[in-house]
């Protein structure tokens, strides 16, 4: 399908999978198309970005719904995907600790993918394994932070970090925030570990190093003289290494055929009610025997691939890793030198331990020190092959590490960066705990991004004229009201030019086919012409959702919306056009809009409306923790006093799911709203039609056209 670009954000071909949101529920900053929209500030400059937009051809077009509390049972989205503001995050080279102990760029991260976040359990916030929900990216200005050990994290203004004082956002945005949103500051403290080891290209050193290790504490090698009568080759040769962790199995044998060395695969324990099966290498070739040897003898003068190499074998091999203790054992005090050796080349620091055994040789236990931060940089810098030795589940989130805030510096270019969304709402980015961004809506059912998809990949439906068209021309259609924009706008950016919202008109006027249109956008005027002879015939409506006089909290909840004056001209336009034009005061949220329902009321019946309708606030699932995110950047000392309100009447929940009652709510607060709203409705003189009269309701009109395409031959059965 051809792709159609636009100004606006840009589109990321990444896909992940997420679930769908209310368009109301878009709480993020964002810049503006480039017309009136009726905001008299400049518009920001930092996300000249593009909107993809595809052209979908549909197969269906008009949907039905039977539920008793929206007010119609037809409606069509000539759009899919909704352009909304969103935060975004990190650049793609942060390194991310997945669920392997190991680390991979953000860039590189994938939806499904197992990596660490955190939890507060206890006293402690503490590492969990969690999953990516989704991925996506978006290009905006970057900022750099760096910290007093020299960590450098490139990211968004948006983006928050874990500290010393809760979570902080890394700058002000340029454009303005409320004065309220807690910034990074210098001598701000993050939490985490601090940036991670980068692992070296594991060389042929490094092979040696690692079979080495991994042999000489595990291996078992050797020549063996046989008197055998009739047989002139009496000598034997044997190498075996068994170990209950295929992966470092498979990675010795892997290494051993880069040598030329071939071993054969075999079970040399089964199975048992209380233990797994035991895998084990083996060679009895001489020769194969012989360069095992030369492999694994020590070195004159080890290079630094080989000592990384060596320690990733023998942790393999002897060590161990829980309760935040590394420990690596062995009876052999040669092994215990070498391995000291080792580690103190690299600035490792340990302890070392001589335990006697009354039954067994005396062994030696080497204990690395310095915390969790010495131990990911332990495990980062050999990387060893056993994933479950490096698992850090349970460990709280507390650390020594020299992590202040030396600055926060705009690098004045905008960059693509990238964000994920995890089932934790964070995750370690170079070693710090990082703030996700929260469950959103997303195109779910196209595997796409919840994020930056559902804003930058619109699907527009092309073909939804001709479509409605012959759904209108069947014989068994039975005329009844369709909404315009039941779900997303009607009027998004994208129809500025593809005008399929106006070709719906179009038809929707020849067949008398009586419509209601719902918008945020003042770009309806532009379909006046077509709206005001149905209006005279009483089959168009139009309401413009209106949730807030405030410029100010309107562009933070709305951001790419026309203005709350400009919304109000469309209403005056329309009402002067002689079209029924009404106004939607949602969503109403407690100690943020709900005072200006009075205000709003007045404002519409000042330019010309004559209906007016409310919907409290919904926080289904996928929308209730963006909310809250929202919420505490914007307004954190009103926060909990919000979500109070919410309880109320929501049942003590965040969402109330139920028919009746979730579009206005229930209990004492909510039957108050629902009293002011009538009153201030009643004092304005608005809603004083009578049901049927004043509206898009005459069906009696309904006609199919003579030029309509010939219908589905299949008659109705009534």
């Amino acid at each position: 399908m051809p792709l159609k670009t636009l100004s606006g954000k840009h589109a990321d071909p990444r896909k992940g999978r997420g679930s769908g949101i209310n368009p109301e529920g878009r709480f993020e900053h964002e810049t503006r198309e480039a017309f009136d929209d009726g905001w008299s500030q400049p518009e920001d400059d930092e996300r000249a970005l593009k909107t993809q937009v595809t052209d979908e051809r549909a197969k269906t077009i008009i949907a039905r719904n039977d539920s008793p509390d929206i007010p119609f049972s037809q409606s069509i989205n000539p759009y899919a995907g909704c352009e909304h503001g969103c935060a975004y995050c990190l650049a793609g080279d942060t390194q991310i600790l997945m669920g392997d102990g190991r680390t991979r760029m953000l860039a590189d991260v994938r939806q499904g993918d197992e990596i660490y976040g955190t939890v507060r359990l206890g006293w402690y916030r503490r590492y969990v394994k969690t999953r990516v929900l989704a991925h996506w990216s978006v290009v905006k200005l970057a900022y750099r932070v760096t910290l007093e050990d020299g960590t450098n994290i490139v990211a968004g203004a948006d983006h928050r970090f874990l500290t010393e004082r809760g979570w902080k956002f890394v700058a002000e945005h340029p454009a303005g925030r409320p004065h309220q949103r807690p910034n990074l500051t210098v001598n701000n403290k993050l939490m985490g570990t601090g940036a991670f080891a980068m692992p070296l290209a594991k060389s042929g050193d490094y092979r040696r190093g690692y079979l080495c290790g991994l042999i000489r504490g595990d291996g078992a090698i050797g020549s063996y003289h046989y008197t055998r009568v009739g047989r002139n080759n009496d000598n034997q040769h044997r190498f075996r290494l068994a170990l209950c962790d295929d992966e470092a199995l498979a990675q010795a044998s892997a290494y051993l055929q880069e040598f030329g060395i071939r071993t054969d695969l075999f079970v040399y324990q089964q199975a048992t009610a209380t233990g797994k099966a035991l895998n084990a290498i083996r060679t009895s070739a001489r020769l194969q025997v012989q360069a095992i040897r030369e492999l694994i003898a020590w070195p004159t003068e080890p290079s630094q691939g080989w000592a990384l190499g060596f320690l990733a074998g023998i942790f393999d091999a002897e060590g161990s890793y829980s309760d935040g203790i590394l420990r690596i054992s062995n009876i052999d005090r040669e092994i215990i030198s070498w391995i000291s050796r080792c580690l103190q080349s690299f600035n490792f620091t340990f302890v070392i331990n001589h335990v006697e055994r009354t039954e067994a040789k005396p062994i030696d236990v080497l204990t690395l020190t310095g915390g969790l931060r010495e131990h990911l940089r332990f495990f980062h810098s050999v990387d060893s092959a056993i994933s479950r030795k490096r698992n850090i589940e349970g460990q709280a989130v507390k650390s020594q590490a020299k992590l202040r805030v030396v600055s926060v510096e705009a690098l004045g270019k905008a960059m693509r960066l990238f964000d994920m969304q995890t089932g934790t709402e964070d995750f370690i980015a170079n070693g710090l705990v990082s703030h996700n961004c929260y469950a959103r809506p997303s195109h779910a059912y196209r595997n796409l991004s919840p994020g930056i998809d559902f804003e930058t990949r619109i699907f527009a439906k092309i073909n939804a004229p001709e479509l409605l068209r012959s759904e209108l021309s069947k014989r068994g259609y039975c005329c009844e009201l369709i909404a315009l924009g039941s779900n997303t706008d009607p009027y998004q950016p994208a129809e500025k030019s593809l005008r399929i919202t106006r070709g719906i008109l179009e038809v929707c006027a020849e067949f008398n086919q009586p419509v209601a249109i719902v918008t945020k956008n003042a770009l309806v005027e532009r379909d006046i012409d077509i709206l005001a002879p149905m209006a005279a015939k009483r089959l168009a409506e139009v309401f413009v959702s209106v949730t807030t006089l405030d410029a100010g909290l309107a562009r933070r909840m709305e951001p790419r919306c026309s203005a709350p004056a400009r919304r109000l001209e469309a209403v005056q336009a329309l009402a002067r056009s002689g079209i029924p034009a009404g106004v939607m005061v949602a969503p109403v949220i407690p100690f943020l809009n709900d005072h200006e329902i009075e205000a709003i009321i007045d404002a519409a019946k000042a330019h010309g409306a004559k209906r007016a309708a409310y919907i409290l606030m919904r926080l289904p699932f996928e929308v209730k923790a963006l909310f809250r995110e929202w919420l505490e950047r914007n307004y954190p000392l009103k926060a909990a006093h919000v979500m109070s309100r919410v309880h109320a009447m929501r049942g003590g929940r965040d969402n109330d799911p139920q028919f009746g009652s979730r579009m206005t709510g229930e209990g004492e607060f909510a039957e108050l709203l629902k009293q002011r709203f009538a009153v201030a409705c009643t004092r304005a003189g608005l809603n004083q039609a009578r049901r049927g009269q004043g509206v898009a309701a005459d069906k009696s009109l309904f006609r199919v056209p003579r030029e309509a395409p010939p219908e589905d031959r299949q008659g109705s059965l009534f």
